[in-house]
């Protein structure tokens, strides 16, 4: 015969593992720092060396050495910025449920939620840029104004960064026929010779058509790039379609 006193032990186990969680003392409210946190240097210094440290982590995957080899897209183009972004934002949570207890984790994953199904963001970029803005407005809430503005200005940094040269991609089609090799290596020098690196690149033998994924200079114009490339000889040349991430 069973012991409902034993059998019930591991649910009031739970609801005392729960009530512990959500409960932020004896006055049931989490301690905040307020306005004085841009004081504590310390845990200014702390924050900003995690937030790096993710950052250059996500970088390290993200930029791996053999990760062109399989790019043919912008979105797989775009995927190292989205793995440092990612990076970055977990250092944020770990700051702050480091700082406010695990509380903070529960409540995360909440908003993550409904991000992720009620909210249609289109890329994973503009997911975590999304995501950042949301935890930057709920650091703040919690009485964190300094952790919310060192989140802000290291995302715009990384921002900055990534919009600097952003992935392109072209496509050139109606190619005259039999000449895709030739085709492929006048556009490709018209690309280095503008200072672009070229990620990856595909030829298309049936439909005489040849693609390009690449990275523009910073500060470059794309109306120099489109005029660059109409400079390849006209029996090499063909219809250039236009992607930016």
């Amino acid at each position: 015969m069973i012991d409902l006193q034993t059998a019930s032990a591991p649910l009031g186990l739970a609801r005392g593992m729960a009530q512990a969680l959500f409960d932020g003392g004896d006055t049931g409210k989490l301690p905040a720092a307020g306005w004085a946190g841009f004081l504590d240097m310390k845990f200014m210094t702390d924050s900003l060396g995690a937030m790096a440290l993710a950052t250059l982590l996500g970088a390290i995957v993200g930029y791996h050495p053999t990760t062109p080899r399989t790019v043919d897209t912008l979105t797989e183009a775009d995927l190292p910025k989205v793995h440092i972004m990612y990076a970055f934002i977990g250092a944020i949570i770990g700051v702050t449920v480091r700082e406010f207890g695990m509380v903070i984790g529960v409540v995360v994953f909440g908003i993550g939620g409904l991000i992720r199904f009620r909210t249609d963001a289109g890329s994973a970029r503009d997911t975590g840029r999304l995501i950042v803005v949301t935890l930057a407005g709920l650091i703040a809430g919690l009485g964190l104004p300094h952790l919310a503005v060192v989140t802000i200005l290291f995302a715009s940094v990384l921002i900055w960064l990534f919009d600097s040269r952003p992935a392109c991609r072209i496509k050139v089609s109606e190619l005259p026929s039999g000449r895709l090799g030739d085709c492929a290596d006048a556009y490709r020098a018209i690309l280095q010779a503008q200072r672009c690196k070229v990620i990856s690149e595909s030829k298309s033998a049936a439909k005489q058509r040849i693609e390009f994924v690449f990275r523009p200079p910073m500060r470059s114009r794309r109306e120099t790039l489109r005029a660059a490339l109409r400079n390849v000889p006209p029996e090499l040349g063909g219809e250039v379609e236009w992607e930016v991430e």
